[in-house]
């Protein structure tokens, strides 16, 4: 997997996560645990749908 996604992206990715799971541990309802999804995503800094529209928000190496 290559990297698609920028740190910004991951923040607010782990940062919404972080919230649902939070919201899902204090009793939120069950749908509340998706935000592992974004943790997920935002800890390997790649997104599958990212990869499907071709957008990338990792910025460019300079080689």
């Amino acid at each position: 997997m290559t990297k698609n996604m920028g740190m910004m992206d991951r923040a607010i990715r782990a940062i919404v996560g972080l919230g649902l799971v939070y919201w899902a541990l204090t009793g939120g309802p069950v749908w509340a645990w998706i935000g592992l999804l974004p943790l997920f995503t935002a800890a390997v800094a790649y997104c599958p749908a990212y990869t499907v529209f071709g957008i990338s928000t990792c910025p460019a190496t300079k080689s």
